[in-house]
């Protein structure tokens, strides 16, 4: 099978280089970057000057793109937001079904059933498995339905990145999609479900497991989706398998790779302006444990608590989390003791790359350093996609 690939929500390209490094054969027929309320598109000026662009649509509202437009592809891959995933029906006696506006799941599902992409990988914030917290796992349960009414069966992790030798502690959730006419779908069809979690499976075999002997189960109706979306709850752990409807799911345990600890990362003779030279009291008040008495919007007082976040950032470990504030003076961004001169600091631009897998400078073209530090909070590690992409090759050619 030809390794074609359609990126979705593509960022600075981490999906595309990630497999690319995986295998040449890898070719992009598509992409698409926007980012809302942006004047310059900063990430999509990032990808087209690695890649160069390919149509007038790639850096536009996917909502305002022909889905019919995008070039036939094998592969579709994207990270895209968790969000509200309920949906409704538009007027009454009606079979349709209607996402709230905005929402960019509905965005993929339309294109998978234009495209009809045999394979599909995605990404998202773990969080997304128990969402919302009114109905635990309706919006897993709403994706998974939308794709077994495509004929998609699926598997999905929690990957933490450092766990598989990364160099940063992040978590987040893969979902691998396959059409049940793939010969890859038909064999794992005959296999258990217990198999495929724990051995057998893309994840297990991309990303070792001690072996498990039991699944929860469960099932969804997915010929009717707005059933789904009012009454489904489901207690969905890190690690499951879908097929046509039937849902199965375990806490799985990892094989632990030795990790990148960040120190290995560290620039040398770094820049005067990245270093502390004021608002210490702030960030140690910012990073420390704290009970605050606070008033919600109706009047009824709480306390709101949070624990201590190391500071600084110990060095010999993976980063902890990138997130899109990195390197602005708030609680989640990274400071370290740098270890040529023992002065507090944050990380600088080429770092928090390295630790998202990019080259060095993979956004040095005359973007803000702001939006640098943006763009790799909104990245994924890179390495993952290159153990998930090394699967893919033997699962293409198998094809």
């Amino acid at each position: 099978m030809e390794k074609t690939v359609c990126e979705l929500f593509a960022g600075v390209g981490g999906f595309r280089l990630g497999l690319e490094r995986a295998s040449k054969d890898w070719k992009t027929v598509w992409f698409s970057q926007w980012e809302p309320s942006k004047k310059v598109q900063w990430a999509h000026e990032c990808y087209v000057s690695h890649w160069g662009d390919i149509d007038e649509n790639t850096g536009k509202d996917i909502g305002e793109v022909n889905k019919s437009q995008i070039p036939n592809h094998n592969l579709l891959v994207g990270g895209f937001p968790c969000q509200d995933y309920s949906v409704a029906r538009p007027l009454p006696g009606s079979n349709g079904l209607e996402g709230k506006k905005g929402v960019l799941w509905w965005q993929i599902r339309d294109i998978l059933q234009k495209k009809k992409a045999p394979f599909a990988l995605f990404e998202n914030v773990d969080r997304l498995l128990k969402s919302p917290a009114s109905q635990r796992g309706r919006d897993f349960g709403v994706i998974l339905a939308c794709l077994a009414s495509l004929e998609y069966s699926v598997e999905w992790r929690v990957i933490n990145a450092a766990e598989y030798g990364a160099s940063q502690r992040r978590r987040r959730i893969f979902i691998f999609a396959y059409k049940d006419s793939t010969k890859y779908g038909k064999t794992m069809s005959k296999k258990k479900a217990v198999e495929i979690v724990s051995t057998d499976g893309f994840f297990a075999k991309t990303f070792p497991i001690e072996k498990i002997y039991d699944v929860i189960e469960g099932e969804l109706d997915y010929k009717d989706i707005s059933t789904v979306s009012d009454k489904f709850q489901f207690p969905f752990e890190n690690a499951g398998y879908m097929h046509k409807g039937k849902v199965f799911t375990k806490k799985v345990i990892p094989i632990i790779e030795d990790a990148i600890p960040l120190k290995n990362l560290l620039e040398r003779d770094v820049d005067e302006k990245y270093f502390l030279n004021k608002d210490i009291d702030r960030w140690e008040y910012l990073k420390g444990a704290k009970k605050v008495k606070r008033t919600s919007k109706t009047g009824h007082e709480y306390i709101f608590s949070e624990g201590p976040i190391a500071f600084p950032d110990d060095i010999e470990m993976p980063a902890r989390t990138m997130l899109t504030s990195e390197s602005s003076l708030n609680r989640s961004t990274h400071v370290i003791r740098d270890p040529q001169n023992g002065r507090l600091r944050i990380l600088t631009p080429l770092e928090a790359e390295r630790i998202q897998g990019f080259g060095d400078n993979w956004t040095d073209m005359s973007m803000p350093e702001k939006f640098r530090y943006f763009c790799m909070g909104n990245a994924l590690v890179v390495p993952m996609v290159t153990k998930m992409g090394k699967t893919l090759n033997i699962i293409f050619e198998n094809e």
